[in-house]
Formats: C-alpha cells, sequence, structure tokens
C-alpha cells in the first residue's frame, strides 16, 4: 500500500519541487573568502568570493547516475548545519612543524523527490585561503550500489583569466604547461612526448587537468585541484571558451561508467585557493587538512632522505636497464646473451654506494636489476616483471653486504609496464624481498596502457590501486615514490609513506626530448606540486654534451639546479647526475649534501607563476635556513630580507649564485661561492641569470 501511495503522490512531489520558491540563501565565511550554497528551481549551486570580490559566480552542482535518477535536480532542501572547527596537527614530514587546520563548515541535506528516499549531502568547507567542498551520500535504503555517469559540478569565472594548464588526458600528466587566456585553450595540438615519438591522446580538445592555476585582471589568483581522491577517478575540466565556465570531466572506466560506489561513500574535495597574492596559493595547506589525518599505527620508520642512483647514465644513453639485446637469444646453456651495456651490475652499482656513503647521501636506486626489460614495453602483456629475479650481473647480496658495510640504504624499484594487475599478484611477495635485503623505499612505475585492459592510468581502478600499494608498502615498513601515477591530493597525510609521485614533467625530458623551457620550473609550483612532493630528480650538473647526439641540453644553469631542492619540495629528494659529474664540482655539491629534505618553516617570499620563486626553509630542529631563487628567461635581480632569521643570531650564509656570463644556453656551468656574516636584520641582493638560479645556506654562527 505505502508503495502505491508513493507512486500516487510523485507527480505532486515533482511539481512542487520544480514550482517551489527559490529556498533562502545559505553562508559560510572565514576571514575574507565567502561561500554562498543557492537553491533555485531545485537545482543546487553555489557561489565564492575574496573581499568582496567574486571569485567564482553562481555554478551548478550535481551527480547525474546511470539509471537517470540522480541528483542534477531538482531536489529539495530540507535542513542545513553550520559549525566552527579549530585545530592544529604535526605532520610526519613536511614543509612545516605543525599545520593550523581552521574552517567553517556547511553541510547541505538535499533530497530528490523523483526518487523518494534518495538523499544527498554537499559539505563545504570555508578557509582563510579559500574553499573545499564534495558531495556524500548517506547510508540509505534507496541508494545501494550505483554508478556515478557524470559529475556536474561547474567553475563559473567571472572573466577571461590567464592560465596556466596542461591537456585532460586520461593517463598522463607528463605535459608543457600552456600559459593563455581561457579563451584560447585548445589542446587539440598538444601532444605528450615519449622519447622521439610524441602521441596526442587527450580526448576533449577543451578539457584541461588540475592543478589548474589562474590569474585573474584584477589581481585575484585562483587554484582549482581536489583532495583526498579516494575510490573515484580524477576530476579535469572542461573548459567553455565563451562563457568561461569550466565543467568537471571524470576520467572514464573500461566499461564507461565514471565511478562505481556504494552508499555510503563520497566524492574526493573539490578545492578553490584563493589569494591576491601569489606566494600565498603556494603557502596553503588546504588541501592536506582536507585529507584523512595518519591511518598508519606507527611512523617512526618512515625517514626523508636524499639518494643517488643508476638511472641519470641510462636516460643520457650511457648504459641500458635491459640485460641483453633480446630475450629470445641464448647462448648453447639457455643464458641470457649480455650487450655489455646493463647499467645495473654489481660493481657499478659498489661505486655508486662508494660515492653515497662519501657525501652524505643516505641511499642508492638501481632500475633496471631484475629480469624482463628486454621485452617490456608497449607490449601489454602481464607477467614480464616478477620483482623479485634479478639478472646474472646484479648480485643481490652481494650489494646488501657492501651497503650495510658504508651504511648506504637501497632503494628498490618495480617497473610495472602499466600491469598493474600482475603486480597485485605479487605485491606481498615483492615487498618481502624488500625487507630481506633492506631496502627501506620503492620507486615504482606505470610506464604504458594499463592491465586491466581498458582502463586509465588517472581512473577508479588505478586510484584504488594506488591506494592498495601505499598500504602494502606501510604495512612491510617501506615508503612509496610512485612515478606514472594519478596526479597527487594530499593523501600522504593519510599515508606518510606515500612520499612522492612523478605524474608531471620531471626533469629527465632533458635528456631524452626536446626538453623543457625556462619558465617550467616556476609553473610546476602552482600546478603539479599543489597536490602533494613531486620526484623532479634535480642536480644536474653536466648540463650539455651529456648524450651521445650532443644537441640536447638542461634549460637552467648550475646554480638553478641546486635552488631547485629548495623551491620544489620532496621528502625523497634525489641528486640525479652522475658520480664523476659531481666530483668535478664538489664545491657547488656541497649544497646538495647540506640541504635538508625535512622542514620545521617554509616561507615563500617572492613569486609570481611563469616568471620566479624565492623560496627559504628551516631544517627540521635545527636553526639553519636554505634558499632557493630561481627565474624564467628573463635574468633578474631578486632583493631578499632576511627577516626570517632569528632575531639577535649571527649566520654565516654562503651563497651559491650564477657566475659571471652564466647563461643557460651558451654558459650554463659558470657559478660562484660567497660568503658573508648577515643577521635577520641583513638583506641579500641576488643577481639571477636567464633561466639561473641563486642557492643559499644559513648556519648560526658560535656566540651569536
Amino acid at each position: 500500500m505505502k508503495k502505491y501511495l508513493l507512486l500516487w503522490l510523485l507527480p505532486a512531489f515533482q511539481a512542487a519541487a520544480q514550482s517551489s520558491p527559490a529556498a533562502p540563501p545559505l553562508t559560510a565565511s572565514l576571514g575574507g573568502v565567502k561561500l554562498t550554497f543557492s537553491l533555485t528551481a531545485g537545482r543546487p549551486g553555489y557561489a565564492v568570493t575574496y573581499d568582496q570580490k567574486p571569485v567564482v559566480t553562481t555554478s551548478r552542482l550535481g551527480i547525474a547516475l546511470e539509471d537517470g535518477q540522480g541528483f542534477a535536480g531538482p531536489l529539495v532542501l530540507t535542513g542545513s548545519e553550520l559549525k566552527d572547527v579549530d585545530e592544529t596537527w604535526q605532520p610526519v614530514w613536511g614543509e612545516v612543524k605543525s599545520i593550523r587546520n581552521h574552517y567553517q563548515q556547511l553541510t547541505v541535506h538535499l533530497r530528490q523527490p523523483a526518487a523518494p528516499g534518495r538523499r544527498l549531502d554537499v559539505v563545504f568547507r570555508v578557509f582563510a585561503d579559500g574553499v573545499g567542498f564534495r558531495y556524500e551520500f548517506p547510508r540509505q535504503l534507496a541508494l545501494g550500489n550505483f554508478v556515478v555517469s557524470d559529475e556536474l559540478t561547474e567553475f563559473a569565472l567571472p572573466a577571461d583569466h590567464q592560465a596556466f594548464w596542461i591537456p585532460g588526458d586520461y593517463d598522463t600528466n607528463e605535459y608543457l604547461y600552456t600559459h593563455s587566456r581561457l579563451s584560447a585553450v585548445d589542446n587539440s595540438a598538444q601532444v605528450r612526448s615519449s622519447g622521439e615519438i610524441a602521441v596526442r591522446v587527450a580526448p576533449d580538445p577543451q578539457a584541461v587537468a588540475t592543478p589548474l592555476m589562474l590569474k585573474a585582471d584584477n589581481g585575484l589568483y585562483l587554484n582549482i585541484h581536489e583532495a583526498a581522491q579516494v575510490n573515484y577517478p580524477a576530476m579535469q575540466l572542461h573548459v567553455d571558451r565563451a562563457s568561461h565556465v569550466l565543467t568537471a570531466r571524470l576520467v572514464p572506466s573500461a566499461v564507461g561508467g565514471k565511478a562505481f560506489l556504494h552508499a555510503p561513500s563520497c566524492t574526493p574535495w573539490r578545492t578553490l585557493i584563493v589569494s591576491d597574492k601569489a606566494p600565498d596559493i603556494l603557502a596553503s595547506k588546504l588541501i592536506l587538512n582536507l585529507n584523512e589525518p595518519n591511518k598508519l599505527p606507527t611512523t617512526d620508520w618512515i625517514k626523508p632522505m636524499k639518494f643517488v642512483g643508476v638511472w641519470w647514465e641510462m636516460q643520457t644513453g650511457r648504459s641500458d636497464w635491459k640485460y641483453a639485446a633480446s630475450a629470445d637469444t641464448l647462448d648453447p646453456q639457455g643464458r641470457l646473451i649480455p650487450t655489455g651495456r646493463h647499467g645495473a651490475n654489481t660493481a657499478n652499482v659498489k661505486r655508486y654506494i662508494d660515492f653515497a656513503a662519501q657525501h652524505g647521501m643516505a641511499g642508492v636506486l638501481v632500475e633496471g636489476w631484475n629480469v624482463g626489460w628486454e621485452d617490456w614495453f608497449g607490449n601489454w602483456k602481464e607477467n614480464v616483471f616478477d620483482f623479485v629475479t634479478p639478472y646474472p650481473d646484479f648480485n643481490v647480496s652481494e650489494i646488501h653486504r657492501y651497503a650495510v658495510s658504508k651504511g648506504v640504504k637501497m632503494i628498490m624499484h618495480n617497473e610495472t609496464s602499466g600491469a598493474a594487475t600482475n603486480y597485485e599478484q605479487h605485491l606481498d611477495t615483492a615487498y618481502q624481498f624488500m625487507n630481506k635485503y633492506g631496502y627501506p623505499a620503492v620507486k615504482t612505475g606505470y610506464v604504458g596502457r594499463i592491465i586491466p585492459r581498458g582502463e586509465h592510468h588517472d581512473g577508479q581502478w588505478m586510484s584504488n590501486h594506488f591506494v592498495r600499494v601505499a598500504e602494502m608498502a606501510a604495512r612491510h615498513h617501506v615508503m612509496v615514490d610512485m612515478h606514472e601515477s594519478v596526479r597527487p591530493t594530499g593523501l600522504s597525510r593519510t599515508y606518510p609513506n606515500w612520499m612522492a609521485s612523478e605524474a608531471g614533467r620531471g626533469n629527465e625530458y632533458n635528456a631524452f626530448s626536446t626538453g623543457s623551457p625556462p619558465e617550467h620550473e616556476t609553473i610546476m609550483p602552482f600546478t603539479r606540486f599543489m597536490g602533494g612532493p613531486m620526484d623532479y630528480t634535480p642536480g644536474i650538473f653536466k648540463l650539455k654534451n651529456f648524450e651521445p647526439t650532443g644537441k640536447r641540453q638542461v634549460h637552467t644553469t648550475l646554480a638553478k639546479q641546486l635552488a631547485l631542492y629548495v623551491v620544489l619540495y620532496s621528502p625523497l629528494q634525489m641528486a640525479a647526475d652522475l658520480p664523476e659529474n659531481y666530483e668535478q664540482h664538489l664545491d657547488a655539491f656541497q649544497f646538495i649534501q647540506d640541504v635538508p629534505v625535512d622542514w620545521d618553516d617554509t616561507r615563500v617570499l617572492a613569486a609570481e607563476p611563469g616568471d620566479y620563486i624565492t623560496t627559504a626553509r628551516k631544517a627540521k630542529g635545527k636553526d639553519e635556513w636554505y634558499l632557493g631563487s630561481i627565474t624564467d628567461e628573463q635574468a633578474r635581480t631578486q632583493p631578499v630580507k632576511l627577516d626570517f632569521l632569528t632575531p639577535g643570531q649571527r649566520y654565516e650564509a654562503t651563497i651559491y649564485a650564477d657566475g659571471k656570463g652564466a647563461d643557460w644556453q651558451q654558459n650554463p656551468t659558470a657559478y660562484q661561492i660567497t660568503r658573508q656574516v648577515v643577521t635577520s636584520k641583513s638583506a641579500l641582493t641576488l643577481k639571477l641569470a636567464p633561466s639561473g638560479g641563486a642557492a643559499v645556506s644559513f648556519k648560526p654562527l658560535a656566540g651569536k
């Protein structure tokens, strides 16, 4: 009887929702940020202002489901709550010692009259530097298993902002950034470079990836991204070039749906960070604050570290990952025939261990150590690697003993060739192998098309896979650096052993492609780094003539490579060049030896996306500061006030700067090192060459 009564009343519910007057707006605010929720003709929307300036004008909210009875509207408002939260938490590692989490939360309860019993909550958190919001599906009988077909979230921008963007590719974020107006966004000519091969795979010519950095003509800076991407695909943004409305686009699954959920569940947080000062964007902790607290029972085994590795020599063609020319060509005894170019051999690895031990590098990464590299790329095979079988010239036990004797840790490399299902089948065995031979960290890789077939690097299935890997690694007390992964969304707070990711165009592109322009590193902190640390692999000292053709070069000066250790944060930080190249410049290498990878404080002193960044950081547990300053293709004079130093304390400032005539194209290795005594009342004037930089260490002097 109740069922028939509901069916009889349904048209009345629908008509009431469609004809009812607009509900009174609901607001939440903190500092200069104000969020307004509205429900007009049953259609939910929101708007954001900053110091009364429009950031996002009234924009649509909603979730479409495959069964056609989702939360696109018309909806009915059934209630709301407003609360204030102000707390402080301490990250296991990071850019600051403690983080304040202060916000006002507005929770809006909605009901779908067209599907009686279906309920949706929209939760907004308003911070002093922006807004986060997400959709929550409460436990309800009317919504068990369901499929999200589209997310209707919009970001209606008030004007044609400048944008720093890359295409919305389902499988990679390794693009160069384009700086243009939103009205000029067109990725149809964009390509993803892989060696000498360029392939365009972005499906929507007007879709861009997040994080998206925007600058308004009225002086506001806006960053759009997401936080806590768990059990959900990555969000991209479709740009309406005429109206400047950005609409959420979710990466699809192999079978066409976007997200497969079961109530209770929720989406990731959609984030907007806003300020009238560019450095404030970089200083924001909004994304970390929107993630769940640490889930690991113990964290004392998590140790940020610097490392060197058998890697750059393969990138530059001096050696190879594979042991033999072919997996099918064997000698009479049935063994692989070596080419003589295999980099991951015992003697060569020992050379890197010796260098690490001599110069205070905690770890050594070795790629190409395990069987399978002859037949790994682009073949869509599932069982290329087993992650435990070394090549004949890589003696695992001997290398382990040698590293222990030198006080150096080995870093594992697990390339999956995109076969994520195969990796999951071997996860426990692979991590037991790491435990047996004392590997505290692993660099994973997912080059190629994903298996299961048809899934994407940035889809829901792989999003869950990356979390599963982090969880398995944590059970074995292993830190993780994930390459070819979904771009980060602050999950390092929840899984602090998930130290870094690639998910962007790193320094390696200078080795095997046309490279990255001088502005690249001044854009990355405003884009790729907004969600978490990147394994960018800085520290290249041989900037020209490092590969066989002699045609490629790194598009920075040597001093800029040093500055990147401060500007581009990672708790797993590589000194990426070859030992012999460092040995020619040990005075400059001293900065890499000294610079920490864990910090108590961070100050962004000056910044403008695409132009320049100057950052100062205080070492964990010490009264030592380190500063990095970088510029684009323009030479600059950067004044720096040292008021971040402890008042009354004298410091020795060691300044690693571009030398006379330094220029990234003609004279990239020219640098000079000077020293002077400074206090918090002092100031420096740093002269940055084209695509140059400066790195400074501040160490306290005895007796003040």
